[in-house]
């Protein structure tokens, strides 16, 4: 386990992986808390996992980024599926929980329920999960520190995969192809590898992953695209090296999932905040921009 924390007490962070038996598909833990003294908004990417988060006590305020004329929605405790589009994610400064990152295969066995019904939206667990889930939280929030609640949830979550629907190796193959080739493998030519015929891996895929394949890829070209774009800070090198036609598709592209070009997402990355360092929620990947302190 790992753990930040800001020596004011403003902040702190902590970070686990899960139980052998549990991953690959439980991908990791983050604890967090916040004490800010002003409001903060994020900016969360399209991530290609999924999140549940476990909220101790307050609400996130969410707002599509691309869309501003769609409703806002609050929410506590929540499933996030795996999206196209990026969300605004606004809190008052005080937040404390816990968020569990899981392909999203594995989050078919533990939440027991077609993906695609947890896609580009926001699910309250209690929905799917009944009375465990109040349960596991008021557990979690009892619990002496992040290490015991770590360990809490590692048992409870061995237990709720276990009972769930298994996935299948075929959509579990397919997933890992399209991640390892971040999104370029020919969608026909994956679905041929698997054996089923193209109508039925359509419908499997969307069952145990949640978007259709071509847009479980765009999500991985774009989620390599924005790990290259922090490190090059070339909109039209990315543009190659991701095989976009050219940069203006590139940017285009991004603007549709996203809702602003290449180059204003990494000044808001590199923007002053307040808050852990690491805003990111996947390891290795880029997830979250930070807006300006309001």
């Amino acid at each position: 386990m790992q753990h930040l924390s800001c020596p004011q007490g403003q902040w702190e962070t902590a970070t686990a992986s899960p139980d052998a038996r549990l991953r690959p598909g439980v991908q990791s833990y983050r604890g967090f808390r916040l004490d800010l003294d002003r409001p903060r908004t994020r900016l969360e990417v399209p991530d290609g996992v999924v999140t549940l988060v476990l909220a101790f006590d307050r609400a996130v305020e969410l707002a599509d980024a691309v869309d501003p004329t769609l409703p806002t929605a609050t929410h506590r405790s929540m499933i996030s599926g795996l999206s196209t589009h990026a969300t605004y994610g606004r809190h008052g400064g005080k937040l404390y929980g816990l968020e569990v990152i899981l392909a999203p295969w594995a989050a078919f066995s533990l939440f027991g329920t077609p993906m695609r019904e947890l896609s580009e939206c926001f699910t309250d667990p209690a929905e799917l999960l009944g009375h465990r889930f109040p349960l596991l939280t008021e557990e979690l929030v009892a619990a002496g520190g992040w290490a015991e609640r770590f360990s809490r949830l590692d048992a409870t979550l061995v237990r709720w995969i276990g009972a769930g629907p298994p996935s299948s190796p075929r959509v579990r193959y397919a997933w890992r192809e399209l991640v390892r080739s971040s999104g370029t493998i020919p969608i026909r030519l994956l679905a041929e590898r698997t054996g089923w015929g193209w109508r039925q891996f359509e419908h499997r895929f969307r069952e145990q992953i949640g978007l259709t394949p071509k847009a479980a890829a765009r999500v991985l070209r774009l989620r390599r695209a924005l790990r290259l774009l922090t490190e090059v800070r070339s909109p039209s090198r990315v543009a190659a090296a991701c095989h976009f036609s050219d940069q203006a598709h590139f940017a285009r592209e991004f603007k549709t999932m996203i809702g602003c070009t290449p180059r204003k997402f990494l000044a808001i990355r590199s923007g002053i905040h307040e808050g852990p360092v690491i805003a990111d929620r996947v390891q290795g990947e880029i997830t979250s921009a930070v807006l300006a302190i309001e």
